[in-house]
């Protein structure tokens, strides 16, 4: 039985608030809270490629991205995209806080 829009939601949520680092359960949880369900059906799959990368890799890019850092790996192209609307959602919440 093909997984229903609602239960891919609820489960790209769940994997996105219980991560291996508390530190990308505070950047993607908010994330899959908001504006992941405003995305592309394109987009999704893409979060999901997103949510089966290392939770080392994502922070650097992510916040390589928040910070301006120009160093060269800021993960793969094809997430590129993504990786900026997350960075931004981020930094905006930061901005918010501070």
């Amino acid at each position: 039985m093909p997984e229903t829009a609602e239960l891919r939601l609820r489960r790209l949520k769940m994997r996105s608030w219980r991560r291996g680092m508390k530190e990308m359960d505070l950047i993607l949880g908010p994330f899959a809270d908001g504006p992941l369900t405003n995305l592309s059906e394109d987009e999704f799959a893409a979060y999901e490629a997103l949510l089966s990368e290392n939770d080392q890799d994502l922070y650097l890019w992510i916040t390589r991205r928040v910070t301006g850092d120009a160093h060269p790996d800021r993960g793969p192209a094809g997430l590129s995209p993504l990786l900026e609307r997350i960075a931004a959602h981020a930094s905006g919440r930061w901005a918010e806080q501070g």
